[in-house]
């Protein structure tokens, strides 16, 4: 089966995260993809422990390993191989790279006409921040979501991934697809100014939205969510799970089955969301009383669920079922989750007929 970006070739000039999930993500869907690294590395060849054997047989950081599945990879100086640099774009249908804004056009010159540019950067080409760094772990405290991370009264906390770069990369990915769409239908090319910035503040998006419309200022709750109640993780009597009521009807489900004399004011999550505390402190002396498992095959059909480790995660039964794990060229790495749409994962160097030259 042809895949759907076969015959698209991506130049990747990217290091670290974004960019570098962004091109994994094309090469999944069929694209050619040769990554241009330093003579030393990417730098998250270096980010561990834990180590592990690489898909070129060397040892390397399990991390690197995430976002550099099924591409080709050369080392070059880029500064002084600038000739070489230039026939690899010219050949590319797309390039992604994250310098500095401004560094590529120096490195580079005119871009083709036919070349689709995808620049991903902290804080974007234009704004007074545009030329700071921006790595996820300061993104995430500037832009207002370790406000809300964590439990309240204690010290902020981030998201236990790198969430911004992970984002970034979706929404890289989603438009240079497009992108590719627009040129295929007019003949015309884009050049994508993207940001780390940028996709954190729209990924706040209730958040931020309720600080818009109410002017109060979210806070850190847990796990709790600011609009529904119940919402949260409770503890049982074997460890911790959260129940997610996200409607009236779930709410009156779960009372009949916990057998909760339930005042009127708790019929609307309005009024749920008013009596937090209380509605809390009773569902929380009941769900002690018993294991996660119990609670589980009592509320089926209310979103419920342990809060598992990720090993745990990675053995659920579904995820066995939905074959969560690639195995390429020996080398176990989490599946893409369009894998939906036949994908196979691709072999480096032989997704096409039509691959870079590299020797040019």
């Amino acid at each position: 089966m042809k895949q759907a970006l076969e015959g698209v070739k991506i130049l990747d000039l990217s290091r670290v995260l974004a960019g570098p999930y962004a091109a994994q993500n094309l090469a999944d869907l069929g694209a050619d993809v040769l990554k241009i690294e330093a003579p030393w590395g990417d730098d998250t060849r270096g980010w561990g422990p834990p180590f592990t054997t690489g898909f070129d047989g060397e040892d390397v950081a399990a991390y690197f390993l995430s976002c550099n599945r099924g591409k080709t990879i050369v080392r070059m100086n880029l500064k002084q191989d600038g000739k070489k640099l230039q026939d690899l774009v010219a050949q590319a249908d797309v390039v992604i790279e994250n310098f500095r804004p401004g560094t590529f056009d120096r490195l580079v010159g005119e871009l083709p006409n036919d070349t689709i540019l995808c620049s991903i950067s902290g804080y974007g080409a234009t704004g007074p921040r545009s030329s700071e760094p921006g790595y996820d772990l300061s993104l995430q405290a500037r832009s207002g979501i370790m406000s809300i991370t964590g439990e309240e009264g204690r010290p902020p906390v981030k998201v236990g991934v790198a969430w911004i770069d992970v984002i970034t990369g979706l929404h890289a990915t989603s438009a240079i697809l497009a992108a590719l769409f627009h040129r295929e239908r007019t003949g015309m090319c884009q050049r994508i100014d993207i940001s780390l910035w940028d996709c954190a503040i729209s990924a706040l998006v209730n958040q931020a939205q309720n600080r818009i419309s109410s002017g109060k200022e979210p806070q850190p709750m847990g796990s709790a969510h600011p609009n529904l109640v119940p919402y949260r993780a409770f503890e049982a009597s074997d460890g911790w799970f959260v129940l997610a009521v996200g409607s009236d009807t779930q709410w009156q489900q779960l009372a009949r089955a916990l057998e909760i004399d339930s005042p009127k004011l708790w019929s609307t999550n309005s009024g749920r969301v008013e009596d937090r505390i209380a509605v809390e402190k009773v569902l929380s002396r009941i769900f002690l009383n018993d294991t996660r498992s119990h609670w589980e095959n009592l509320l089926e059909g209310i979103p419920c669920a342990p809060v598992n480790t990720i090993g745990q995660a990675l053995h659920d039964v579904q995820s066995v079922a939905r074959d969560v794990l690639w195995n390429v060229r020996g080398v176990q790495t989490l599946a893409n989750p369009l894998r939906g749409m036949s994908l196979t994962p691709a072999k480096p160097g032989c997704a096409n007929q039509t691959s870079f030259n590299i020797d040019t």
